[in-house]
């Protein structure tokens, strides 16, 4: 038997992405109709092995995965653009993931480092000066979730994201992809982005307490150094997590994130929970393995 495969994606608008061992598919609801995409995929660490290795293949799928979510993102949303708006240029790409970086050194590493520089002097013990950094980082992240959750858009996504956890934890299970036996699922699942970025902010607190209490911008430089360091213990903790019957103290770092997630995914309605089992038979079907179809499907394939 091959090496056991951990199928996951992610929600896009109004649809779901799935990855599989050799291609990626998305669902887009688009009235009664799903339109459908589907592609091949290279991995980075099957061309170049290095980047398979354990500690650096973490930061490789973080870039891996942000690459495809902005694909999968432009995708969706050209669905509802107007006929001469076209997905995103490799330009566009490029920018859109530059702006995102900017946007989450600016909030999770540059304003909290700002913070800590104001009160560092009042706090003697590193440990505890990087917990106060990570639960300042922690609280904008979740302060952030919250906000954006309260706007529609995002809700359906929120919910399409439970559709897509619902589905995975329904094949990991070995059920029958149907709309019946995927709605007892949980929305919850350890593999999830969210639980990666809570167990990131709390390696980074033992991590970053090695480094003593630099100034503000060398502190700033350091954690952006650091960040493939503390990505890739980070991605073999979820890696763990996501294993059956992990150790307990696993267990109990990716306990906040399970708890996160309550935030990040709504209950999804069958036709959402359709749209994510279409996304990830799609894959099954280009890994030769045997699923029905489903639904209304329009093809659309690039490969």
């Amino acid at each position: 038997m091959g090496k056991r495969f951990s199928y996951g994606g992610q929600a896009v608008i109004e649809g779901v992405m799935m990855r599989g061992r050799q291609s990626l598919a998305i669902a887009v609801r688009r009235g009664d109709d799903l339109v459908f995409h589907e592609e091949d995929l290279a991995p980075w660490a099957q061309r170049y092995p290095v980047l398979g290795w354990p500690l650096v293949r973490g930061t490789v799928a973080l870039l891996e995965a942000m690459t495809m979510g902005v694909k999968s993102l432009s995708f969706s949303a050209s669905q509802f653009a107007e006929e001469e708006e076209e997905e995103l240029t490799a330009k566009d790409m490029v920018l859109t993931i530059g702006f995102a970086l900017l946007l989450t050194v600016g909030l999770f590493i540059a304003l909290p480092a700002f913070i800590i520089g104001l009160v560092q002097s009042a706090v003697t013990h590193n440990v505890v000066l990087n917990l106060i950094e990570g639960l300042i980082k922690t609280s904008f992240f979740v302060l952030y979730i919250i906000g954006i959750s309260f706007m529609p858009d995002i809700r359906r996504v929120f919910e399409y994201h439970g559709a897509e956890h619902k589905t995975i934890n329904c094949y990991e299970a070995g059920e029958s992809l149907t709309v019946e036996n995927v709605t007892k699922y949980t929305t919850v699942h350890r593999r999830c982005g969210t639980n990666f970025m809570l167990i990131v902010l709390f390696t980074s607190v033992i991590v970053f307490s090695f480094f003593g209490r630099p100034p503000i911008i060398q502190r700033v430089l350091l954690h952006l150094a650091l960040l493939p360091v503390v990505a890739g213990i980070s991605y073999e903790l979820v890696r763990l997590a996501g294993r059956p019957n992990p150790p307990f103290w696993v267990e109990v770092i990716a306990a906040p994130g399970l708890l996160l997630q309550k935030l990040t995914t709504r209950e999804p309605d069958a036709q959402q929970i359709e749209v994510a089992i279409s996304a990830l038979q799609a894959v099954l079907r280009k890994d030769e393995a045997v699923v029905p179809s489903i639904g209304n499907v329009q093809g659309s394939l690039a490969h």
